[in-house]
């Protein structure tokens, strides 16, 4: 087998041509962050801010020359740039929901709503609810995509069933893909399931701003965002970038998982961002035997956390074999058994989310947050 080395990327790079610049790719110093693991390859090329929306093309030569070299078992290649820190026009008053001027104009100019589904840790589920709580949402007659922004761990290429890569209609923009009524996009779709993504704050980022800017998503009524967990760059990104209607906090019933969750709650109160609510997920447990109910992680934690902190509590989710089967074998509760108890729940908890939707679009700015240090 053919070893591959950072030489033969940067010799076949070297042959890429930015022809605005009228100069390759790596004497311009465009490559950052090259890495090669195992046959794997992943970098970014940096680009100017204003030449960001039609650099697809380049991007899309330099990960094709990398395929092309034998030995190469994948390519990953994304677009970032360093944002000009000069002030930028602020968004007119009365724009709508999703609408935004200035540097993000292209940033889903077409979604009426943007919500992330957050959590302050990992192990608590949030991703089956983003992904239940999507197709739950389709079922309720919204238009609904959903964008994995877990750059590290990305998940719903495998919760939602879909495999293969996405495709490209006019050589610019991704089409996203699709399963039960959703359009999904991934940058699990772009790599191998098992490939680690090494890549620093920055690359995430800019990655993450690449997913919503260059993927055709169309018209939406809500764009539902799997966030990564914590309080870190990516969730930084979504509150800074674009207009969030709100977000949704998944925790468990216990302290150490509610006290994590109150981190993410904060983090988003002081981006000025909405908390639609609290889901407590993993509530308690049915013995499918015996039908006893067993509390294992506690139980009512998140609905009293709710009140303490005078938000909104939109419902829990149990924990059960069938969510996590129908999870693992791509077709989430909501669609694969739509009247069980457990579709259910997500389904009322959806409703409640579509009529805060409702109130909050019309009436929220299209600027985007800003921090407030106290």
């Amino acid at each position: 087998m053919v070893q591959v080395s950072e030489q033969m990327i940067l010799e076949t790079l070297g042959r890429v041509t930015d022809k605005e610049r009228g100069g390759d790719i790596v004497s311009l110093g465009m490559v950052s962050g090259l890495n090669v693991l195992d046959g794997n390859v992943f970098f970014a090329i940096e680009v100017d801010p204003q030449r960001g929306s039609r650099m697809e093309p380049l991007r899309q030569e330099a990960e094709d020359a990398i395929k092309a070299i034998p030995g190469v078992e994948s390519a990953t290649v994304v677009l970032t740039a360093e944002r000009d820190s000069s002030p930028q026009p602020q968004p007119e008053q009365g724009q709508h929901h999703g609408h935004a001027h200035g540097p993000d104009a292209v940033l889903l100019p077409d979604v009426k709503a943007i919500i992330a589904v957050a959590s302050g840790k990992g192990g608590v589920g949030k991703s089956t609810v983003a992904a239940n709580l999507s197709v739950a949402l389709s079922q309720l007659g919204m238009s609904v995509g959903l964008l994995d922004a877990d750059i590290y761990g990305p998940s719903m290429p495998r919760m939602m069933g879909i495999k293969g890569e996405p495709s490209s209609s006019d050589g610019k923009t991704i089409n996203p893909m699709e399963a039960h009524g959703i359009k999904v996009m991934s940058i699990g779709f772009l790599v191998e399931e098992e490939t680690p993504i090494i890549w620093r704050g920055p690359m995430v980022m800019s990655a993450l701003e690449q997913l919503m800017r260059d993927v055709a998503w169309g018209t939406l009524d809500v764009l539902v965002v799997d966030m990564p967990p914590g309080t870190g760059d990516a969730q930084l990104t979504m509150a800074q970038r674009v207009p969030l209607a709100g977000a949704v906090i998944v925790s468990t019933p216990q302290d150490i998982a509610l006290a994590d969750a109150r981190k993410g709650l904060n983090m988003f109160r002081r981006t000025n961002v909405p908390v639609l609510g609290l889901v407590e997920n993993m509530s308690y447990f049915v013995c499918p035997h015996c039908g006893e109910r067993t509390e294992i992680f506690s139980h009512g934690g998140a609905r009293r956390e709710a009140e303490m902190l005078s938000m909104d509590f939109l419902g829990e989710v149990p924990l059960d074999m069938a969510i996590r089967e129908t999870s693992d074998g791509g077709t989430p509760i909501v669609a694969a058994d739509p009247q069980s108890p457990h579709a259910q729940a997500f389904l009322a908890i959806a409703g409640k989310v579509k009529s805060k939707l409702e109130t909050l679009v019309d009436e929220q700015a299209s600027e985007a947050p800003k921090i407030v240090i106290q």
